[in-house]
């Protein structure tokens, strides 16, 4: 059982919803999204975490391009 199971909040600066997904707190910060502290990961709840996949869907497709044998 993980902290997201356990009912830990989402980690973007003013938001209290429960998160529903944790990543990295440098894949979060450079898609834009301001995180508090200094963990090593940071959770989403489901509004910021559909903002974060918007924000890094070009990368992944460049990076799936760049990879395609």
């Amino acid at each position: 059982m993980g902290r997201v199971d356990k009912g830990v909040k989402c980690s973007v600066s003013g938001c209290s919803a429960e998160a529903i997904r944790s990543l990295s707190a440098e894949k979060v910060r450079s898609a834009g999204l301001k995180v508090g502290g200094s963990e090593r990961r940071a959770y989403l709840c489901k509004e910021h975490y559909k903002t974060f996949k918007k924000k890094t869907k070009k990368d992944k497709q460049l990076e799936k391009w760049r990879y395609k044998g």
